[in-house]
């Protein structure tokens, strides 16, 4: 059986998503909350005066602007393409532990 699998480090981003990932990231993640949260409040609203139409438009831009607040947060945290050259190469977080066992090293949370 074949494996498809992409391994990290395998394939990098192209010059274009990295320009457009290096001023995205710029954008503060909270923005992208606020939006989202005003999209619903604007439906909301545009729903309590009887604007259907409207209101369904305007609602279903919650949810695009929360999965563009996740994707920037990512490329915050891994960088464009996630390969571990960036800056927080080899980061484990503050609820994580390393371990290095005959297989290499991995993270598990702590607690476990």
């Amino acid at each position: 059986m074949t494996d498809y699998r992409v391994n990290p480090g395998e394939v990098e981003e192209d010059q274009f998503t990295a320009a457009i990932e290096k001023s995205t990231s710029k954008i503060p993640t909270s923005t992208y909350l606020a939006l989202a949260l005003g999209a619903m409040a604007v439906s909301a609203a545009l729903q309590a005066w009887n604007k259907k139409h409207e209101s369904m438009f305007v609602g279903q831009w919650a949810a695009p602007f929360l999965l563009l607040g996740i994707y920037n947060k990512l490329v915050k945290q891994h960088g464009s393409d996630g390969s571990g050259r960036g800056r927080d190469a080899g980061y484990v977080g503050s609820g994580e532990r390393s371990h290095r066992s005959h297989e290499g090293a991995y993270s598990q949370p702590a607690g476990i």
